[in-house]
């Protein structure tokens, strides 16, 4: 979904946009030149055939041959992690500039600090989760981080884990990611007044998105007394057996997977994310441009504004979300005016705006490889 929108709104703001991707799943606007490497029609190679890698290192040979045809046509090649080794050396040997898509921190940074959670609360994860240390796939990212020419950064702290693994400033291009506004949005309803706080967790339920934070905020708030805490997700088996005398309590509502989430958003006062580490956070956007107030861990977004559109705590500061929970629980003006905040941020937020930030990036990563073509860039999107 992110590579789609991304590819969609910079074509809306004016890049050239020639896509190569395994399949896609909805259509393109006319303007992008859309090429699939892992379909034919209707028919797809499913990734269980050859196991995920496998084929997504398919993807990536079948990109790196088409290139040489195309490189008087393309300013720059935008890349996903795992699927662009090829494809990296490919353009670095034709003089192609290159950035590849950070959607998450660095990830020797994402496996260290869920590794430390989980032992400290007692949880192992699933062996084949995507947070379970896995050295062929770190061996492969680092690879490609120090194959492409830049990164592209969703948030500053996605720059900071990066900074901290000693990657030069220069090479970390900021962008963002947004949300839709055809499907989040507030409720042109008036909302009724409320017995109690209604908060919302949108997520796996898994120790990086800090569920456990949250429970245990809400619990020692008053809010849990008339409130009501919603977790629309799935859970890791042994983290939902963690947290199940939490779970039990008569103000929390495990929902499971859920495909009404803007629905959930729109009936909510805030969303809860504490994160322990995180890429962007998009739920973070989509609660705002619904007018649900983010309460949010410093690992998220900076677009949440602390005591503007959200309020944010320190990751793994249980009392200051806890505070902050009570804040808006016992002061209705104060949650009122926070809303009112987000609708008013949210125009600024959505996929368009983050189109254009794209587009931008781009352009920058251009100059600062040379002088080239004085027009909007055209770009390769080598996805899974």
């Amino acid at each position: 979904m992110t590579a789609w929108q991304e590819v969609a709104s910079v074509a809306e703001a004016g890049g050239e946009m020639t896509v190569y991707a395994g399949a896609v799943q909805r259509a393109l606007p006319p303007s992008v030149h859309t090429h699939t490497t892992l379909a034919r029609g209707r028919v797809r190679l499913p990734y269980r055939v050859l196991g995920t890698l496998r084929t997504i290192a398919l993807h990536d040979r079948i990109v790196a041959r088409a290139l040489p045809q195309l490189a008087d046509q393309i300013d720059v090649i935008h890349t996903w992690p795992l699927a662009a080794m090829r494809t990296l050396e490919t353009a670095k040997e034709l003089g192609i500039t290159t950035v590849i898509e950070r959607p998450n921190a660095h990830t020797r940074f994402a496996y260290e600090v869920v590794a430390r959670e989980c032992e400290r609360i007692g949880v192992a994860l699933p062996a084949d989760h995507e947070h379970a240390f896995n050295a062929s796939k770190l061996r492969q990212e680092e690879a490609e981080y120090e194959l492409g020419d830049y990164l592209l950064c969703p948030s500053e702290f996605v720059v900071k884990t990066f900074r901290e693994q000693g990657f030069a400033p220069q090479r970390l291009l900021r962008h963002i990611y947004g949300y839709d506004e055809r499907v989040y949005f507030p409720s042109s309803a008036e909302r009724p007044p409320r017995e109690g706080l209604n908060a919302l967790f949108v997520g796996v339920c898994a120790v990086r998105k800090g569920l456990h934070f949250a429970l245990e905020a809400w619990l020692r708030s008053p809010a849990s007394e008339r409130g009501t805490f919603r977790i629309a997700g799935a859970f890791i088996p042994e983290y939902e057996q963690k947290l199940a005398p939490m779970l039990a309590h008569p103000s929390v509502q495990a929902l499971g997977h859920r495909t009404d989430v803007p629905e959930l958003m729109r009936d909510s006062d805030v969303l809860m994310l504490p994160s322990i580490e995180e890429g962007f956070g998009l739920v973070c956007t989509e609660a705002i441009g619904s007018g649900c107030v983010p309460l949010v861990s410093d690992a998220c977004t900076e677009l949440c504004v602390h005591e503007q559109d959200s309020l944010v705590h320190t990751v793994g500061d249980v009392n200051a979300l806890a505070e902050h929970l009570t804040l808006l629980h016992e002061n209705p003006d104060r949650l009122a005016e926070m809303r009112a905040a987000c609708l008013q941020a949210a125009p600024s937020l959505t996929w368009s705006a983050a189109g254009r930030r794209l587009l931008d990036a781009y352009e920058q990563a251009i100059s600062s490889e040379g002088d080239r073509k004085n027009t909007a860039p055209e770009s390769v999107l080598s996805g899974k």
